[in-house]
């Protein structure tokens, strides 16, 4: 693991100063408030959970994930490479404090629909960003021959978060994320209906076009069959886009699945590799 992260640290590294010339100054932001701080983090997302960022008015964001299946299955299954989960989904800036998202994945055949908006900027009269993230998920994939009695609304599930950020400096963020998810249609025996989780991530800038990323969730609910997603993960900043490489125990790429179905054991090997690519407009 430790080799692999390396390799891609200098992979990155040459990556992004090969293109030096096609880059904007990111870091550089004009704002008619001077007290106004700059963004806690580059891209969209932490790693796979929201972060504070928002996409700009009138701006159109692509996005595109992937996530390989399970490292630890060795040769057999190419370490990954044979079994892989994609998430496709557009994100519109409707105002500076408000976008919606659509976006679609494979794994569970899930749809979901987003609304993030601004709460509160972190200023010198304030200390924090604060953002809400609201998510309602149609899972596709049920049939009615494993639930003879499925209703439309049993497809339905739910997340609320109030995610609260603060750039400490240049180079360090930290995010904290409260979140809740309710599921219409669960199973008793391995979760609950309504769940309750905290998370933590952070952002450390080790280039000026690189950082490392890693968030954790602690999820509440009472039953252990599921795993707590842990990620780590780098953003690359290029022109136009951002593009994220990362560790995961959760193969799942909709937020709530993220969030609820993360299956892996790190101590195990058990760990998903994919990547997140947005491409603004």
């Amino acid at each position: 693991m430790t080799k692999t992260l390396f390799f891609l640290s200098v992979f990155a590294s040459g990556f992004a100063f090969a293109q030096e010339d096609l880059l904007k100054d990111i870091d550089t932001i004009q704002t008619k408030n001077t007290e106004t701080s700059p963004p806690a983090f580059k891209a969209l997302q932490i790693v796979t959970g929201q972060s504070t960022k928002l996409s700009a008015k009138n701006e159109w964001y692509v996005v595109i994930a992937h996530r390989f299946g399970d490292v630890s299955k060795g040769f057999k299954d190419f370490f990954g490479l044979d079994d892989a989960s994609t998430k496709l989904g557009v994100i519109y800036g409707v105002t500076d404090g408000l976008s919606l998202s659509l976006s679609r994945e494979t794994n569970l055949k899930t749809f979901e629909g987003a609304a993030k908006y601004k709460i509160v900027k972190q200023s010198e009269n304030f200390p924090v960003d604060v953002v809400g993230y609201n998510v309602m998920a149609i899972n596709t994939d049920l049939s009615t021959d494993n639930y003879p009695h499925l209703k439309f609304g049993d497809r339905l599930s739910y997340l609320t978060q109030a995610l609260i950020s603060r750039r400490f400096n240049e180079n360090f963020s930290l995010q904290l994320t409260p979140s809740y998810v309710h599921k219409n249609l669960y199973e008793p025996m391995i979760e609950d209906k309504d769940q309750f989780l905290a998370g933590l991530g952070g952002r450390y800038k080790i280039s000026k076009r690189i950082s490392i990323n890693a968030e954790y969730f602690v999820n509440f609910d009472n039953h252990s069959f599921y795993k707590n997603p842990l990620s780590i993960g780098m953003d690359i900043e290029t022109g136009g886009h951002v593009f994220q490489l990362l560790f995961t125990n959760s193969q799942l790429n909709s937020d709530i699945g993220y969030l609820t179905n993360a299956s892996g054991k790190w101590e195990e090997g058990q760990i998903f590799f994919g990547f997140n690519l947005y491409r603004v407009f």
